[in-house]
């Protein structure tokens, strides 16, 4: 706590952590306000701090010297648990939701223990707050003639965190379950006009990332090509000096008398040579590996032409998929129709059968009269 105290600024001393687990960090997303985004790479310290001054509770997290954490809990908010290793809870002055995600439901329940229970604290410590401010401003609104005057609370000035707490809901999918009247057919094309609609949909999203990774590509390649101009210069000019470096040792070696002097001035001159050898190879590196970038940058292109040619072709294929898909309900229309005029038929002929049935047994009991009678 000491080398905490002494390093951030936003854990003064007056603050004492009073209980610790690990868990991955999460934020929603302040666009779509579904989506979860991780604001560590790995698990972390997750610690309630309590300030004794302000009889305050907070939960603060580190990732390195980044504060990924700092929320005061209030009595209003909820910790609530969306699965069994994963736990989330609004925080309405922060404007944001964090989620946080344990390695065992062990953990996720003892935290949430802690929470409920430092939740329970804060409200209590309000209360005692508020009556205290209402005692306080008893006396001062006797004095001001009997105005009344509500006191002022954190709630009063921000607003409640029920007030300001963003809905955040798990997204649930419904599962499509066959009826036992449906028929395979019609079965056969809602799949076939779902995936292919699933198809375009990924497609969709490979190149938008591939449209964002472009752009980022562009940007590095045009500074890069200006480093390497930049750096073209910059050999050049270590190429000239090097000559000139070269040309000043042959003339001292040519009318200097002093040899040592001169061998002297001729060591610094070749160490100086060396060092500009040594920077243009390490600039002729680097040109090379701009290069390659240069070329990697290419075939980002060149796969983004294909991917967008193959969301084209998705395209179109989805279209005569849906020219198909309209054609055989059509069809399936018309062999309704056609079933149902068989079904009238043969109900008419049916009704035609029952009648010469009939006429036949008034012949037959005819033909036995006729035979008794005779």
């Amino acid at each position: 706590m000491a080398a905490f105290s002494s390093s951030f600024s936003f854990l003064p001393c007056r603050e004492q952590p009073i209980f610790s687990t690990r868990a991955h960090v999460f934020q929603i997303d302040p666009n779509t306000k579904k989506n979860w985004v991780p604001t560590s790479k790995h698990a972390v310290t997750v610690s309630y701090f309590y300030d004794s001054t302000r009889n305050v509770y907070r939960i603060i997290s580190l990732d390195g010297s980044k504060a990924i954490i700092n929320s005061t809990i209030t009595p209003n908010m909820t910790f609530t648990k969306t699965s069994q290793k994963f736990g989330q809870w609004a925080d309405s002055r922060a404007n944001t939701v964090y989620g946080l995600g344990f390695s065992s439901e062990h953990h996720l329940s003892k935290f949430a223990e802690k929470f409920q229970e430092f939740k329970e604290a804060a409200r209590l410590a309000k209360e005692k707050s508020q009556e205290k401010m209402e005692l306080t401003s008893t006396p001062s609104q006797e004095s001001a003639g009997g105005d009344l005057q509500s006191p002022l609370t954190p709630e009063s000035i921000n607003g409640t965190d029920d007030e300001r707490t963003p809905d955040v809901t798990q997204n649930s999918e419904p599962r499509v379950e066959p009826t036992q009247n449906a028929l395979p057919f019609s079965h056969r094309i809602f799949f076939l006009f779902y995936f292919s609609s699933a198809i375009s949909k990924h497609w969709e999203a490979e190149l938008a990332t591939l449209k964002g990774n472009n752009a980022k590509l562009t940007a590095a390649l045009l500074e890069s090509t200006a480093n390497v101009k930049q750096w073209k210069q910059q050999l050049a000019a270590y190429q000239e000096e090097a000559e000139r470096l070269h040309k000043r040792v042959t003339e001292l070696e040519c009318v200097s008398s002093q040899a040592n002097a001169v061998h002297t001035h001729k060591t610094e001159l070749n160490q100086t040579i060396q060092e500009l050898e040594e920077t243009l190879k390490m600039k002729e590196e680097e040109i090379e590996r701009l290069k390659q970038e240069i070329d990697n940058a290419r075939e980002l292109q060149e796969q983004r032409d294909s991917l967008t040619q193959k969301l084209q072709e998705v395209e179109i294929r989805n279209k005569d998929l849906e020219g198909q898909l309209s054609d055989l309900e059509q069809r399936l229309e018309k062999s309704q129709n056609e079933q149902e005029a068989f079904r009238n038929n043969l109900k008419t002929l049916l009704e035609i059968l029952d009648g010469k049935i009939f006429e036949l047994t008034e012949l037959r009991d005819n033909l036995a009269k006729l035979l008794e009678c005779s």
